[in-house]
């Protein structure tokens, strides 16, 4: 009778260790979403001033414009990562369509708002990667046996990877980032 009592015992705490595993990669998922969350976030906080940098430049491309401090709005009143990315596409458009302009690069406010976009690209590539090796690790501990029963009984679900593009920026000079 104590052996019962000592398997069942035991299996209890693997139970509780198991589903604490879980719990603390699920966590580290959402953290790291939450950081790549920032990182857009600051992205799309300079498109404004850069929307207002180019419009300086060119006076018949408002209708993108509109289209990007629109869709800039809506994803930053509901965090949406599916609108994030709709916007990311619209706001590579608008970094390709930049490369047209040969004085508006040469201009010292473009090339300090390059430098700041150089900067968060660069940390969002970082967050991304981050972000997706936790996803991976998450998934892979809820997909391996006996975890994975565990899992489904507590209802774990696979957390997706994250993939967005960044914008390409072609410089003229080279800027040095801090």
């Amino acid at each position: 009778m104590g052996i019962v009592i000592g398997i069942i015992i035991l299996i209890i705490v693997i139970v509780l260790i198991q589903y604490n595993i879980l719990v603390k990669n699920k966590k580290r998922v959402e953290q790291e979403l939450a950081t790549i969350d920032v990182y857009l976030t600051q992205r799309f906080d300079l498109i404004p001033n850069l929307v207002e940098c180019v419009k300086a430049y060119t006076k018949h491309e408002s209708e993108l414009f509109e289209k990007i401090a629109q869709m800039r709005t809506q994803y930053m009143n509901t965090k949406d990562l599916e609108e994030g990315k709709k916007l990311n596409a619209e706001y590579n458009k608008l970094i390709a369509y930049i490369e047209n302009y040969p004085d508006l690069k040469a201009s010292e406010q473009y090339l300090l708002l390059q430098k700041k976009l150089s900067k968060i690209e660069s940390q969002l590539q970082a967050a991304r990667r981050l972000y997706n090796i936790a996803v991976t690790t998450y998934n892979t501990k809820i997909s391996i046996v006996p975890i994975n029963i565990i899992a489904k009984i507590f209802k774990f679900k696979e957390a997706k990877l994250f993939e967005i593009e960044t914008a390409e920026i072609k410089e003229n000079v080279k800027i040095e980032i801090d």
